[in-house]
């Protein structure tokens, strides 16, 4: 029978390019993958890669062995894919990658009821505002939002969210109501991480650039500055629609609000999406719709 040892090791170096990425996509140590692939080469007598301290390529004879190993691991793959359907049950793992406010109010509890109907998923969820590669720490789904920047990743919008100008009534009462663009820089703008603010003006898109005596990464600490009279905040519709609701908040600069921005799912590219991806990103669309 065939020795399959070391060829899912030697497909992951041929694609990643590096014994580090791929063991890292493998989930297991690069001493183990490089092991791996070293005994394929001494049973198949032939060297597979070029190795340097800096790079690592196929040679002639792994290339032409990749093709036929990666055309085997595809046929395999949707085997597995073809049985996994026929059980119609999501299983097995994911990781899932979002923004810390956004995961926390709106994707977990989401996530967390998919798991209640699909218990035998082991789901682990990463909340942060930083961006991570999503093949080298080996996520299968990201949540971005807003204006998604050029990526090789495949994306999927799942809604859309409403960024808010607002400031409280004592705010208002004491200093006025802006407007026109032009007067914010009369009022106190309470900044997070960007020093400008995103417009709709005469039908096209306008950054404006703010200024005020509070700058925070936080949003619930601007809206609580907000409410507590201090100054201006633009600020998406999940961390100020319930002060908006009840008064403590009231929207300013309508007329300008900037059009939706989207709720989007990234996950690399791949013609063949997993089951338990895509009922995932089926759920999220269709809850977040």
């Amino acid at each position: 029978m065939f020795n399959w040892e070391g060829v899912s090791e030697f497909v992951a170096v041929a694609e990643a390019e590096s014994f580090t990425k791929a063991a890292k996509r493998l989930g297991i140590s690069t001493a183990q993958v490089s092991r791996q692939v070293s005994a394929l080469e001494t049973r198949m007598a032939t060297k597979l890669f070029h190795r340097t301290t800096r790079k690592v390529s196929v040679t002639e004879v792994g290339r032409i062995y990749y093709q036929h190993c990666r055309q085997v691991l595809d046929g395999l793959e949707e085997a597995e894919r073809a049985i996994t359907n026929l059980q119609s049950t999501p299983r097995g793992l994911l990781k899932i990658t979002a923004p810390v406010t956004y995961g926390e109010r709106t994707l977990a509890p989401l996530v967390n009821d998919f798991i209640a109907k699909y218990p035998e998923l082991e789901v682990k969820v990463s909340l942060t505002n930083q961006k991570v590669d999503l093949i080298d720490e080996g996520y299968d789904l990201a949540i971005r939002l807003g204006q998604l920047e050029d990526s090789s990743m495949m994306a999927k919008r799942l809604g859309s969210r409403t960024q808010y100008v607002c400031a409280s009534p004592g705010y208002v009462s004491t200093f006025g109501i802006p407007h026109s663009l032009s007067e914010l820089e009369q009022h106190n703008c309470l900044l997070g991480t960007l020093d400008y603010w995103r417009f709709q003006e005469n039908g096209k898109t306008r950054n404006v650039r703010v200024k005020g005596n509070l700058s925070c990464n936080s949003g619930h600490a601007l809206v609580d500055a907000a409410i507590k009279g201090i100054g201006i905040i633009q600020l998406p519709d999940y961390y100020v629609l319930p002060y908006l609701e009840d008064g403590q908040l009231i929207p300013l600069l309508e007329q300008n609000r900037q059009p939706d921005e989207g709720i989007w799912a990234l996950y690399p590219h791949n013609r063949h999406l997993s089951p338990k991806v895509r009922m995932l990103l089926d759920y999220l669309s269709e809850a977040l719709e």
